[in-house]
C-alpha cells in the first residue's frame, strides 16, 4: 500500500469539527526532520510569531504554546483553496493570495506551510510565496512540504504535531487534488528571496524544505 494510499480520505462526522476528533489510531504517523530545526529557530527569540497556513489544530496550538511560549497567527488558505474550487472560481486565487495579508513587512519569525503548494498552480504559488516572504522577519524561518509523487486521491492533510520529530497525517475530503509536484528548480524560484537551510527527501515521498530569510536583502 502506496503512502497515498494510506491517507485516503475518512468522511469526519459533519457535527465534530476535524482538529477536535480525538487521536485514532489509523492515523499515520511518519518522522520529521525539519520540525526540530524549524522549532530551534524560534526558540532562539523572545516572544516569537508564528504564522500557521493550516485551519486551527488545538493539539498544535497547545505544543507552541508549551515549548515556545510565542503568538500564532492561523491563517486558513487551504480553506480559500476549497472554497474557490467549490465555487469555480480557482483563477482568482492568484489575486487572492496577493492581497489577503494584511500583516505588515517583517512582521512574523515562523510560517509553517506545510505541503499547501501543493495544491496551487504556479501563478497562485508564486503570489503567495511572495506574500510570505514579504511578512517574514529578518533571519526567520519557513517550512513547506512538497510532494514528489502524485497521488491518486482528492484529499487535503491536516498535520498534527505528536512531538518535534513525529507527526500525525490525518487526510480530508477536498474538491481540489495535489497539481503537478514542483521540481526542485521550481521550488528555489518561488522563495528565491529565501535561502534553503535544510532539505529532506522521505521515506513518504515528501521533500521537507527548511527556509531562512537573509538578515539583509539582496535586492
Amino acid at each position: 500500500m502506496s503512502f497515498f494510499d494510506r491517507l485516503a480520505p475518512r468522511r469526519p462526522d459533519a457535527s465534530q469539527p476535524l482538529e477536535a476528533a480525538a487521536p485514532r489510531a489509523d492515523d499515520p504517523v511518519f518522522s520529521t526532520k525539519a520540525l526540530r530545526k524549524f522549532l530551534g529557530t524560534l526558540s532562539a527569540k523572545d516572544s516569537p510569531v508564528l504564522m500557521d497556513l493550516a485551519p486551527v489544530v488545538s493539539g498544535n496550538l497547545n505544543f507552541f504554546g508549551d515549548h515556545l511560549g510565542c503568538k500564532v497567527l492561523i491563517e486558513d488558505v487551504y480553506g480559500e483553496v476549497e472554497r474557490h474550487a467549490k465555487a469555480g472560481t480557482l483563477a482568482d486565487l492568484p489575486q487572492v493570495c496577493a492581497t489577503r495579508f494584511a500583516h505588515a513587512d517583517a512582521s512574523v519569525d515562523g510560517i509553517l506551510c506545510w505541503d499547501l503548494m501543493d495544491y496551487l498552480d504556479r501563478p497562485a504559488a508564486q503570489a503567495l510565496a511572495d506574500q510570505l516572504t514579504r511578512m517574514l522577519r529578518p533571519e526567520g524561518a519557513l517550512l513547506a512540504f512538497f510532494g514528489t509523487a502524485q497521488p491518486r486521491d482528492a484529499h487535503y492533510t491536516r498535520y498534527i504535531i505528536q512531538d518535534d520529530v513525529n507527526l500525525r497525517y490525518r487526510a480530508y475530503p477536498a474538491t481540489r487534488g495535489r497539481q503537478a509536484s514542483f521540481a526542485n528548480r521550481d521550488i528555489i524560484r518561488l522563495f528565491d528571496r529565501l535561502r534553503v537551510s535544510d532539505s529532506f527527501l522521505l521515506q513518504n515521498n515528501l521533500r521537507e524544505i527548511l527556509f531562512r530569510k537573509p538578515s539583509y536583502e539582496t535586492r
